[in-house]
């Protein structure tokens, strides 16, 4: 199965690629620029060892049409919705997983939500019901996810309106070796991507002795 990641020359597109490819997933990485893509692509599977699934590189709409089913992502929020419209009619029948984060501009440290509330609604009020949009992924460090010599140091927290989609993006992401957890329907991002600069805040503050932090669900104590 053959994935899609927009904006797949980024930190986290990057990242996120390798960590797929590893696991043995097919990435297609899509940019405004296919030949940035290509070469982008090349360099990522010269860090992977044998065994690894393979990653291209595509424009966006190529690469969208090279997934089979599920198509990430991960474009600054500045271009998420011109991007969106740039690609609804290749999206029937495939799943949009969104992990954008609506960062305030000149300030990480806070969001400025879109009107509809968080980056996944907007997506799925722009792409309309058919087209099943799910919230995931927002609270990895793009740092962490380019790290290949240390696991994932977080859990995945995932909200969407279609529960059917939901399940097959958290066996998705489960494959790299992290627990998804169903957080409820869409609306739920907007407390799920405000997570995203808490932890920018954290990480960069000199009063908290560790960077690159994420959340992790933990059970009572016995």
């Amino acid at each position: 199965m053959t994935i899609a990641i927009l904006g797949g020359t980024g930190p986290q597109g990057r990242g996120l690629a390798l960590r797929f490819a590893r696991a043995g997933v097919p990435v297609t990485l899509g940019s405004r620029d296919g030949g940035r893509a290509e070469q982008a692509a090349a360099e990522l599977q010269g860090q992977l060892e044998g065994g690894a699934a393979r990653i291209a590189g595509r424009d966006i709409r190529g690469a969208v049409a090279a997934a089979d089913e599920m198509v990430i992502l991960a474009v600054p929020a500045s271009a998420h919705d011109a991007t969106l419209e740039s690609i609804r009619d290749l999206l029937e029948g495939k799943v949009l997983i969104d992990i954008v984060v609506p960062l305030a501009e000149g300030d990480p440290k806070a969001v400025a939500m879109p009107e509809a509330g968080s980056a996944t609604e907007a997506a799925q009020a722009l792409l309309g019901e058919r087209i099943p949009v799910v919230g995931a992924l927002h609270n990895v460090s793009a740092t962490v996810l380019n790290d290949l010599e240390h696991r994932i140091n977080c859990d995945v927290l995932v909200c969407g309106n279609d529960l059917a989609a939901k399940e097959k993006v958290m066996a998705l992401i489960e494959k790299l070796d992290v627990r998804a957890y169903n957080c409820g329907p869409a609306v739920n991002a907007r407390c799920i991507e405000a997570i995203t600069p808490i932890l920018i805040r954290l990480n960069i503050s000199r009063k908290v002795p560790f960077t690159h932090a994420g959340i992790r669900i933990w059970a009572p104590d016995a």
